[in-house]
């Protein structure tokens, strides 16, 4: 179903402060121009307001005074996510409170009731405090009804336009889906003119296109490797865009080599569509996925990696006697005297035929955050246990009517992180069912149901699902790669120690990072053996790159 981007109403602020409204009601007065501020002082009048709220009025913060008059803050604020469960939290203690208060509320905050403990501000400008509150607000943004940068004109949510509309959302540009005959799809396709064939994408500036794929979009919007002078070389070419991929782009890029990066999908790779990363260093309030993507890819185009996106390679042709490697792919070729292999993996397919017949018609593969608001009141299940199935379900559950998590193993914690098990087993709309799998599904258009089989007793049975969400698994994306790059038997990426000894050279292994093809590296979650955790993906892509300046002083000197 599509519809126009209208926020009929500014969303709410919600400043509950029996004592000291004074000091928040200042503080938040810079935000009176694009959120409606409310001052409640109880629990119970807050509750109140919430309740009276009509379908048009989102709340984006509740912020919170410690002491309430009439309960316990931990439990109000609880209740409150119940209400209304997309809203961001804060906790503002004053400063005859905040020490002694602390360690009482730290266990809430660690199980997901609220988002942010803070000190009440006690002057102007307290610009830490207001960066906690822009971070949470900017979050609450990214999955509430927002002005986009980006229409999409099309009949229905049918596979193209959802994986646009993904692609969209991954690239930092909410995208609205609108119908052909609202005032603004007919304003787009007035624009665009030509034969009318739907979906219409209009983005940056106006600019209309008419995408058949997702690569088709990215090439419009971003540019094709071909657009590089081809007779230059460049030092080093990055596929793939995850946290391994970005940080090697940046440390490439900031020491002074030319840097290339060829993208198959949007930037930021798997980790680019978790709805938020709350174990990230230095994020103690988390960051989206695509956030964190966002800001690495800026980085690196500050010190001036160029991107490419929506390439897939197609080979790697291996230099020999001091000529470059060559990436190729459709739309061109990239000359590097060094490559690193960056291109992760993507989860693996479910194998159910009916499932894969309603993919981007209510089944999808990854978190899709841009979908999780179609998920409104309906049931929703989602397959895997890693973290980012996890995360998956946190986000959806702030949308669906009920959010089941499907897990194969006995145990979820085998795979999952602790903090997301503590926060899911505080939502009642999040069930885990484990030593489940999904073996069937159907429905007129899209999908309705599901059929679950119990592992241990081996009965099917039959669940209405409104959205299905497969995370599962990880099938590394490097089939291009020639039989010199040596894999293992999944399909990852051999480096130092772990190539076979008849592949290393006068007796020695290669760098721990190093495939035994000199100028060619691996890192992240496509180098075999590696941890699965976007903070060790990043420090592979950091600790590549001396390799890399290694390989390329050794190759100057070889040739001079």
């Amino acid at each position: 179903m599509t519809a126009e981007a209208v926020i009929p109403r500014k969303p709410l602020i919600v400043l509950v402060a029996p004592y000291h409204a004074d000091v928040l009601e200042s503080q938040f007065a810079r935000y009176a121009a694009d959120y409606d501020l409310r001052t409640t002082h109880s629990a119970a009048e807050t509750d109140e307001l919430l309740s009276s709220l009509g379908p048009d009025e989102h709340v984006a913060l509740l912020v919170s005074e410690t002491e309430l008059p009439d309960g316990y803050v931990l439990q109000a604020v609880h209740g409150w996510r119940k209400r209304v469960p997309t809203a961001r939290r804060i906790i503002a203690a004053h400063v005859d409170h905040f020490r002694q208060r602390a360690e009482e509320l730290r266990h809430g905050l660690a199980t997901g009731k609220y988002d942010a403990y803070l000190l009440m501000p006690r002057g102007v400008r307290d610009e830490e405090f207001h960066t906690a509150v822009t971070e949470l607000l900017s979050d609450w943004g990214s999955t509430a009804p927002v002005v986009p940068t980006a229409h999409i004109v099309s009949a229905g949510l049918d596979p193209l336009t959802v994986a646009l509309r993904d692609f969209a959302y991954q690239m930092g540009m909410p995208a609205q889906v609108v119908s052909p005959d609202s005032p603004t799809g007919r304003e787009v396709l007035a624009r665009h003119g030509g034969d009318g064939e739907l979906p219409v994408v209009s983005a940056l500036g106006g600019k209309t296109t008419q995408p058949r794929s997702v690569r088709e979009l990215a090439a419009t919007l971003y540019g094709a490797p071909d657009e590089i002078d081809v007779d230059k070389i460049v030092d080093l070419v990055v596929v793939g865009s995850g946290p391994a991929g970005l940080a090697a782009s940046v440390y490439g890029s900031s020491e002074g080599l030319t840097t290339v990066v060829l993208e198959s999908g949007a930037i930021g790779g798997q980790a680019g569509t978790s709805s938020m990363i709350r174990n990230y260093l230095g994020f103690p309030r988390g960051i989206s996925g695509m956030r964190l993507a966002q800001r690495a890819r800026n980085q690196a185009i500050r010190f001036g990696t160029k991107f490419f996106t929506g390439w897939p390679v197609e080979s790697l042709v291996l230099g020999s006697n001091g000529d470059p490697h060559r990436v190729v792919t459709e739309g061109g070729e990239v000359r590097a005297r060094a490559v690193v292999i960056a291109t992760g993996v993507a989860y693996r397919r479910l194998g159910v035929d009916p499932i894969e017949d309603l993919v981007g018609l209510g089944v999808h593969y990854g978190a899709a955050v841009s979908a999780a608001q179609e998920m409104e009141d309906r049931d929703v299940f989602v397959v895997g246990g890693g973290n980012s199935a996890g995360q998956a379900a946190l986000h959806l559950a702030r949308f669906a009517r009920s959010v089941t998590l499907l897990v194969r193993r006995p145990d979820v914690s085998a795979t999952m992180s602790d903090y997301l098990i503590r926060e899911m087993k505080y939502l009642p709309r999040i069930r885990i069912q484990e030593c489940a799998e999904v073996v069937d599904g159907g429905g007129e258009g899209r999908l309705e149901w599901i059929g679950v089989r119990d592992l241990n007793a081996g009965e099917v049975t039959r669940h209405e699902a409104g959205g299905l969400f497969l995370l599962i698994g990880a099938a590394p994306q490097c089939d291009w790669l020639p039989p010199e790059v040596i894999r293992d038997e999944h399909g990852f990426v051999l480096t130092g120690r772990d190539v076979p000894k008849h592949s290393w050279a006068d007796g020695l292994p290669p760098a721990n990072l190093a495939t035994p093809v000199p100028g060619v590296f691996a890192a992240g979650d496509i180098r075999s053996g590696s941890m699965k955790r976007v903070a060790a993906a990043s420090g592979e892509g950091a600790s590549v790159v001396p390799l890399v300046h290694a390989h390329i002083a050794d190759a100057t000197a070889v040739t001079r």
